[in-house]
């Protein structure tokens, strides 16, 4: 992948437009977002009594970090996408985060509407994550009719998984 901004990896500097693979970026941030994000969700949904400033604090100010990596990293431009798509995606991220509540007896009804804006903002930026790993792992980052294949395929792969969830609740 090549990087939109200067970033230091393991104390190398590359500059905006170098060659970065996708192995120094995607398993440490997938893992390091799957963490924050459980806790985050784990705090929102599985603990009693969690201060909302707290939650907005711990969440945020991750949250805010992954942002300005994921600017420096894949750019501007996709970064505005990813919420562009998370805004046409909540149905998507509302029957996800409600399949999972199922697992522990829960609905995202039992909560104030406040609570849920940590985990849906961890949603996104680790559902943008994956669509990038997989623009990169098919190559069809800089090849538009490749690209296009594979972004119709996450669609519908989406829409089926968030239809197959949404119908076995």
């Amino acid at each position: 992948m090549k990087l939109k901004s200067e970033l230091t990896i393991n104390g190398r500097v590359y500059k905006p437009g170098d060659e970065v693979s996708g192995w120094s970026i995607y398993p440490f941030f997938l893992l390091h977002m799957g963490m924050f994000g459980a806790s985050g969700f784990l705090m929102a949904y599985g603990v009693k009594d969690v201060e909302l400033p707290f939650l907005y604090l711990h969440g945020g100010i991750a949250i805010l970090v992954y942002v300005i990596f994921y600017i420096a990293i894949f750019g501007g431009e996709e970064v505005k996408w990813m919420f562009i798509n998370a805004g046409l995606g909540l149905f998507g991220i509302y029957t996800e985060i409600n399949y999972f509540l199922s697992s522990f007896g829960k609905v995202l009804s039992d909560f104030p509407l406040a609570v849920h804006v940590t985990p849906f903002l961890y949603y996104i930026l680790y559902t943008f994550l994956l669509r990038q790993a997989l623009l990169d792992a098919t190559g069809s980052r800089d090849k538009p009719e490749r690209r296009r294949k594979v972004e119709v395929a996450y669609v519908i792969g989406s829409l089926l998984v968030y239809g197959a969830l949404y119908v076995s609740r």
